[in-house]
């Protein structure tokens, strides 16, 4: 993993001496950490059923904040069911419907998506047994197929199952883990300590990546999140009254679209046999472990300032900045 970064960063061009590059005022510098994430995993719970167009709807009181839940546990229980996409009624949020394992923690989308495929699962059993197939049937444009027949799925209208994953103690035989590597460019104002990220890029070992899309706007997302907690949030706290001073975004600084350069995420062709039957993992949090850690070491590369606690402002840079010819 590390590798495959490097090589596509350009890393070989980094000057392991710090404050050894410059473009005309700027200093530029090359930083790179390791990301670390556990894959957690939970129990989870779905209903589907079938209806008269042949549509599967999917209930499950997951939640999608943002993050593509609708669009994944779509996908599963089209591709289980045999089905295409528009065939597919997804509804999220109510506490009427089956529990899920919720969002959080970068587990909503292996859990939620692997208690969708118990699901649909066990409609396959009930759909096949109805149409007389058995272990033999195939589901495929729609129709559940087997030898001689092919039966339309808007004909078992009506049926329903639920059911979901349960991982007993896997958890204890086996550690599972997300690993990534995030590469950072920076370039310094040797004259004001101004700090401009140029570049950045994540590689992420995940699993199966259920949907490269959603997974790479989550991660861009997070690794923007790094850049502000690298350079720029701070909370302050008033210890005398007990209140937040900057508790809102008027003077709570974040990242606006000036600050976030280009970001590239590559995924490495994985899956992952022991977490779920989707062979899949989180890959959320994963985007911004080490994503700020990256800035920092980009800044000593570039500056030779090593600062140890975030946010990397100007008043802990100008002090030992290298002189200015």
């Amino acid at each position: 993993m590390p590798e495959a970064g490097a090589e596509r960063f350009g890393w070989h061009r980094r000057q392991a001496r710090p404050a050894q590059v410059r473009e005309g005022d700027w200093l530029v510098g090359l930083g790179m950490a390791a990301a670390f994430r556990n894959n957690l995993v939970m129990k989870s719970k779905a209903r589907v059923r079938l209806d008269g167009q042949g549509r599967v709807t999917v209930e499950t009181d997951m939640t999608d904040i943002g993050t593509g839940s609708y669009t994944i546990i779509a996908q599963t229980a089209a591709e289980v069911m045999g089905l295409p996409l528009e065939k597919v009624v997804v509804r999220l949020g109510d506490s009427d419907f089956p529990v899920s394992c919720g969002s959080g923690g970068q587990w909503g989308g292996n859990n939620s998506t692997a208690g969708v495929y118990a699901a649909c699962m066990k409609l396959r059993g009930l759909v096949a047994a109805k149409a007389g197939i058995g272990a033999q049937a195939q589901f495929v444009d729609g129709e559940v197929r087997g030898p001689g027949r092919a039966v339309p799925l808007a004909h078992f209208a009506g049926l329903v199952a639920e059911d979901g994953i349960e991982y007993g103690d896997l958890d204890k035989r086996y550690q599972q883990s997300t690993f990534g590597g995030h590469f950072c460019e920076v370039a310094v104002d040797a004259w004001t300590g101004e700090v401009r990220v140029r570049r950045m890029l994540a590689v992420c070992a995940a699993g199966r990546i259920l949907n490269p899309i959603s997974a790479r706007s989550q991660v861009i997302g997070a690794m923007t999140m790094g850049i502000g907690a690298a350079l720029m949030e701070d909370l302050k706290v008033d210890r005398r009254r007990g209140f937040f001073v900057n508790h809102d975004l008027a003077s709570y600084e974040v990242p606006v679209h000036a600050d976030v350069p280009h970001l590239d995420v590559v995924f490495l062709d994985e899956t992952d046999p022991v977490s779920s039957p989707m062979k899949a993992k989180g890959v959320g949090e994963l985007g911004i472990c080490g994503a700020a850690a990256a800035v920092a070491n980009a800044i000593y590369n570039a500056t030779g300032v090593r600062v140890r606690d975030y946010p990397v402002t100007l008043d802990k840079l100008l002090g030992g900045l290298p002189g200015v010819v």
